[in-house]
C-alpha cells in the first residue's frame, strides 16, 4: 500500500451561527466567528490516496487525474465563495473547518474510487494554527 498527497488552495467566507440562536448566544458560543458580516480564509487542502502501484505507469494515479477531481469537485465549489451560501454540499449545514472537511471527503469519496484508488485522508488547514484531519471513519452530518 503506497500513499500520496495533492495539495489546492482556495479563499472562502463563512461564518458560525444558528439562526434559532439570539445574536448574543451566537456570540458567545462562536465569537468573532459569528460575526453578521462574515470573516474569510485562505484555506489548504490536502488530499491523500491510497492503493497499488500500477506497473505499467509507475504511479498510483497520475496527479494532473487528482487535481482535476479536486477542482471539479471542490476548489471550483468553494474559491471565493460563501460556504453558507454558495456552496450546494454545505447547504443547512454548519460551516465549521471540521463539516467542511468530512462533507468534502463524502464529495471526493467515489470521485477518486472510480480512478481505482481509495480516499485515505482529507486535512483542511484554516490558519496557520488550525487545521482538520478526516480520515471518512465517522458518520455524515
Amino acid at each position: 500500500m503506497i500513499y500520496i498527497t495533492r495539495r489546492e488552495q482556495f479563499n472562502a467566507a463563512h461564518k458560525l451561527f444558528r439562526e434559532e440562536w439570539s445574536d448574543e448566544k451566537n456570540q458567545e458560543v462562536f465569537g468573532k466567528c459569528s460575526n453578521p458580516n462574515w470573516h474569510g480564509h485562505n484555506y489548504e487542502l490536502y488530499v491523500t490516496v491510497k492503493g497499488e502501484i500500477n506497473s505499467e505507469t509507475g504511479y498510483l494515479i497520475d496527479l494532473k487525474t487528482l487535481k482535476e477531481i479536486i477542482r471539479t469537485h471542490i476548489t471550483e465549489k468553494l474559491d471565493h465563495r460563501n460556504v453558507n451560501l454558495d456552496v450546494d454540499f454545505m447547504k443547512g449545514k454548519m460551516a465549521s473547518t471540521e463539516v467542511l472537511a468530512v462533507e468534502i471527503f463524502n464529495q471526493l469519496k467515489e470521485p477518486v474510487r472510480q480512478r481505482g484508488v481509495e480516499l485515505h485522508k482529507v486535512k483542511l488547514v484554516e490558519t496557520e494554527n488550525n487545521f482538520v484531519e478526516y480520515y471518512g471513519d465517522s458518520p455524515s452530518l
